[in-house]
């Protein structure tokens, strides 16, 4: 059944087709905004006890549901939106999920607002709740070059795996940049590759000759299966068609069990990983920045914090006065 708050189809449309959000981005929109439209629909005399709802107490969506959203949601006030934040509240969501969905009501009402549904928006005077800020995860070198060596690069799809992970972690990609690489975005002699990031824009990742020979290895046996021409899907499947993100997350938990690493980490920690690494031995915050296609250098700068440990090395061994003397 299509989303019954015709508004939010509408604001997804706009967030596909104008913004280029991507699928995984605009799967969330579309259940957070769910959930909003749930909280809409519920009695307001249940509501008022919303100190005590969750969002396994508010009722499903129907199709029929549409005319009213659609006047509940521009009736709607500021304290409404903090009744909804304590339902999420007691639905146990993390800060970062609940400011998550708050992100996106915010963006909803910009929209509406912009299409004159609505005159203001009743989001704008709230605040976004205090994040506890964690480090994202980070694999050591020993662990990257165990997990790079778990596929069997004698098959086709061993040597596709060895490809990808090559490749994410040689320049930093989202998984959602990865599975987009067409053939024709490889620049073997500039070491380069074009990438599609967030919003269409984009950028030129380093290549790096690991990656360009498993790259190549891979290339060689696809020709082997598909035929010479190399065209379309850098990464594709059985079927010969472009490879999706889960099945990449599903292959990742493979291959974590053969290197004897932690399976509760995901495809993005090679990028974790890349970055923290380039920043240890020696790159400048603001080359990485551009190498992840960054917008802020702010958001580069978690990674500072995990090269704490190499700097307290560097300034070990060329202070003159970082250790005591021996006699």
């Amino acid at each position: 059944m299509k989303n019954p708050f015709g508004l939010v189809e509408q604001f997804l449309d706009y967030l596909a087709n104008e913004r280029s959000f991507s699928a995984h981005t605009l799967r969330s929109y579309q259940t957070d905004l769910r959930q909003f439209g749930q909280f809409l629909m519920t009695d307001p005399n249940i509501l008022a006890n919303h100190a005590q709802l969750a969002q396994s107490d508010l009722p499903e969506l129907s199709a029929g549901d549409a005319p009213v959203l659609t006047q509940r949601v521009v009736a709607i006030q500021p304290m409404d939106i903090r009744a909804f934040l304590v339902i999420l509240r007691n639905s146990k969501y993390s800060k970062s999920t609940t400011a998550r969905k708050l992100a996106a009501l915010r963006s909803f009402y910009k929209y509406l607002v912009r299409q004159g549904v609505v005159e203001t928006s009743p989001v704008s005077v709230i605040r976004t709740p205090r994040q506890d800020r964690r480090l994202p995860k980070c694999l050591d070198l020993q662990q990257v070059e165990a997990l790079l060596n778990a596929p069997d690069t004698t098959t086709l799809l061993g040597a596709r795996d060895r490809a990808i992970l090559e490749t994410i972690y040689s320049g930093g990609l989202r998984i959602s940049e990865l599975v987009s690489l067409d053939v024709q975005d490889l620049d073997e002699f500039g070491h380069v590759m074009r990438i599609r990031g967030k919003g269409k824009k984009e950028r030129l990742a380093p290549l790096g000759r690991c990656a360009q020979d498993a790259i190549n290895h891979y290339l060689t046996k696809r020709a082997a299966t598909f035929g010479d021409e190399l065209a379309g899907p850098l990464f594709i499947n059985r079927r010969n068609a472009r490879l999706s993100d889960r099945s990449i997350r599903r292959k990742l938990d493979t291959y974590l069990i053969q290197a004897g690493i932690p399976t509760h980490i995901s495809p993005h920690v090679l990028r974790h990983s890349f970055a923290t690494h380039m920043l240890n031995a020696g790159a400048d915050l603001r080359s990485v920045q551009e190498m992840l296609g960054h917008e802020s250098l702010s958001t580069t700068q978690i990674y500072t914090h995990l090269t704490t440990t190499r700097l307290k090395e560097v300034y070990s061994n060329a202070h003159p006065l970082a250790t005591p003397k021996t006699a």
